[in-house]
């Protein structure tokens, strides 16, 4: 049985008040595996560039890990992608995880100048990707012809000094046949598919690694959920909820479902004393159950 890992989900906000990096610092301080966070370049709402926050949560860390949860293909190269990652995880000693997803909103994508897909160029540009940021890592004078992404004689140094883990956070049956085939990692996000879908979603993945000639338990699952330990707080499909014992149950009922650890999301008010309540009792209860 893979580890459990646990994370914290940071926001990318750039708005008054908001402090991604001193959260990042707190979840590490804490023992948390990993912070994720999300890839929203344009709109009203202020926020930083992703791959520029995480490089510096990285530099402002130690030890903790750094998601992105994900980096949408379509706003930047692969082959520049490649260099990116590869250079974030020389830097930070081997701490990156890269998240990638096809780019699900169209407003963005066509904001930054690209063009308009259909959900399908978007999952066969997302596997394109992978196998160009792939090549670049791990061939010299990488060449691919693709529909969406081609290379030429593609030379990067220096290269990742260690396989860099690809997660997606696919829905469609598509991407997640791609995630099988292709990704180490799945991350999609509570409430945006009913909970009873995901064992469906889990057996194309698993079906996709083994066509693919790869084992199902080289697909981490991580689930990405809103959480709020408040004896108060209202259920919600889309939220964990509750005093701990409560929380705890729902968490357990979801690992069931084939996942391997969760990134959470501090939810309402009191984030602060959440973020402990879930380092000292729900983690260490988790784990122990799962021993």
């Amino acid at each position: 049985m893979a580890e459990l890992l646990f994370g914290v989900s940071v926001p990318a906000s750039a708005a008054p008040g908001a402090d991604p990096v001193t959260l990042a610092q707190e979840a590490e301080r804490l023992g948390f595996d990993l912070v994720s966070l999300p890839d929203h370049p344009c709109g009203p709402d202020p926020s930083y560039e992703a791959t520029v926050l995480m490089t510096w949560i990285a530099a402002r860390t130690s030890r903790i890990k750094v998601a992105s949860r994900v980096l949408a293909v379509p706003f930047r190269r692969p082959a520049l992608l490649a260099k990116l990652a590869a250079s974030l995880d020389l830097l930070s000693g081997g701490r990156l995880i890269l998240g990638l997803g096809g780019g699900y909103s169209d407003s963005e994508i066509t904001a930054l100048g690209g063009p308009a897909l259909s959900p399908a160029e978007k999952v066969d540009g997302l596997a394109e990707a992978i196998q160009v940021i792939r090549g670049a890592w791990t061939q010299p004078g990488y060449s691919q012809d693709g529909r969406h992404h081609s290379v030429r004689d593609l030379e990067m140094e220096p290269r990742p000094g260690r396989p860099i883990p690809v997660w997606t956070g696919a829905f469609g049956p598509r991407a997640l046949a791609v995630t099988g085939r292709l990704a180490d990692g799945w991350i999609p996000s509570l409430g945006y598919m009913p909970t009873e879908d995901i064992p469906a979603m889990r057996h194309r993945i698993d079906a996709a690694a083994e066509a693919a000639g790869r084992h199902p338990q080289d697909v981490r699952g991580i689930l990405n959920l809103g959480i709020r330990i408040d004896p108060g707080a209202s259920p919600r499909p889309d939220l964990v909820t509750g005093p701990v014992p409560q929380v705890l149950g729902q968490l357990h009922g979801l690992l069931d479902l084939g996942f391997t650890g969760f990134s959470f999301r501090l939810v309402g008010p009191g984030r602060k004393a959440g973020l402990q309540h879930i380092a000292e009792e729900v983690i260490p209860a988790l784990r122990s159950a799962r021993s």
